[in-house]
This record gives structure tokens, sequence and C-alpha cells, in this order.
């Protein structure tokens, strides 16, 4: 099982097939498992990087608490381990916030951005209250139900339900729970028009309470391209997999040509 040690803390990745990388990045208390899909498909062409956050899945219990700055660092220094310069970086829902602190503090080690039914800011009553829900139950009693539903959400077959579950149980309450608080007091709206790495955003047709968080961020953002999958709601890597494998694979073959 492949660990990096970061810190007194030992992180769990995966790193499968050659050529350009994209580093892809989970929210709270789901795994790099949620990215199987893109883990078995894109990297027939490309290096594909999943990683369980601290505390999460296989990675060990932080005594630092979870913020994305410390996120970050640890993406650094996985590309470091790897040997990688340069990589294209995605995140999916609170995971996209993260890689926009990445893009804002490390633009030097970014090809690009890939943004999944993500956000910069949280400034919706709807949104609020499901994190805020979440922070509640993210203790040792009630985290088994959290792990429950938001493992069920993201999961189109039993298959993949299973192995979602069984590998967010392995998490701990304490950095799950310090994930999402950070998750809803995190802002980087403000500061959008300084990221000019290229962007894909990426969001479903019917996940309409993030649609305002889509117009926010390709107006903001001074190199953003703003595609919606038709007929798919926000749990787009395991609901609508082959759709968003295909948008990545072209938004990258385009970078690579302007390039």
């Amino acid at each position: 099982m492949p660990m990096l040690d970061v810190e007194s803390c030992s992180l769990y990745y995966q790193a499968k097939g050659e050529g350009t990388p994209i580093v892809f990045i989970h929210p709270p208390l789901l795994t790099c498992t949620n990215f199987v899909y893109q883990l078995e498909q894109l990297s027939k062409i490309y290096k594909v990087i999943t990683f369980d956050i601290r505390g999460h899945g296989r990675s060990v219990y932080s005594k630092q608490a979870i913020t994305y700055p410390l996120i970050v660092n640890d993406i650094v220094n996985l590309l470091n381990h790897l040997g990688i310069e340069k990589a294209f970086i995605c995140g999916y829902s609170a995971g996209g916030s993260i890689l926009l602190e990445f893009l804002l503090t490390n633009p030097s080690r970014a090809l690009g951005g890939i943004l999944i039914s993500g956000m910069s800011e949280v400034n919706d009553i709807y949104l609020k209250q499901r994190i805020s829900l979440a922070i509640k139950l993210a203790n040792k009693k009630a985290i088994s139900i959290l792990t429950l539903a938001i493992t069920w959400g993201n999961s189109k077959t039993r298959k993949i339900f299973s192995k979602l579950y069984k590998d967010a149980t392995y998490g701990d309450a304490r950095n799950i729970q310090q994930f999402y608080r950070y998750s809803l007091h995190y802002n980087c709206t403000s500061r959008l028009q300084e990221i000019d790495s290229p962007l894909l955003l990426v969001f479903g047709t019917k996940d309409k309470s993030f649609h305002q968080y889509a117009r926010i961020l390709h107006e903001k953002l001074p190199n953003s391209e703003l595609t919606f999958l038709e007929k798919e709601k926000h749990q787009i890597p395991t609901k609508a997999a082959i759709k968003l494998n295909e948008t990545i694979d072209e938004f990258i073959q385009n970078q690579q040509d302007v390039n």
C-alpha cells in the first residue's frame, strides 16, 4: 500500500498510468475511491494520481487541524515525491475549493485546473445548513449515519456503494469534522481574478443550487471554460463518469494543442 510520510502524518495515494499527470481531490468524509472510474479510464492516457486527505480513508489521523493550506502543502509534497513538476489539479465539490487554493498559492506547479461541482465560497442557506448538519454528525456516535448518507448519495451501483462506504469508515471523525468546518467558512471569491491558469468548470444541469457558484466562478476567473452536463446532478465523478472523463480528456488535449 503506497504511503507518503509528511510532517508526522502518512498519506495513502495511488498513481496509475503514464503521460500528463492529473491529481484528484475528494471532499470531506469521502476518499480517493470516489475517483475509481477516473483512475481506471483516464489512466489509459494520463498519469492519474489520487490520495486520501489526512484522517480520511487509509491516510493516518492528523494532529494538525485540517485546513486547505495544509492539504495543498500535502499535494505539493506528493508531487515532489513522484518527481512531477507540474500537473493538472482536479477537485470535486469542496475539493474544488482546495483546487482554487492550490492555484492561488502554487500556480507554478499547475498545468491547469478542473473544478467539478465546486465553489469559491458557501453563501446560500441551503448549503450552509447541509454543511452545519454534517459538522454536528461528524462525531463518533453519529459518523456512521453521515457516512451512509454521503456514500449512498455518491453511488450509482451497490458495488461502488460498498467500496465507498467501506473506505470512508476508515476515516477519523475529528479530521472529517475539521474539513467540513473549514469548508463552511472558506472564501476566495475576491481573489479569483488572480488565477490565470486555464480552468475547466463542470456542473450538472440538475444541480441547480450550485449554478450560482458556477456563474460566480465563470465570471471572475479570467481563463475559465464552463460546461454543464445534461441531466446530471452533483455527484458527477461516480454518476456521470463517462461524460466527465470525455470532458476532461477534451480539455487537456485542447490545452496541450494551445501550448
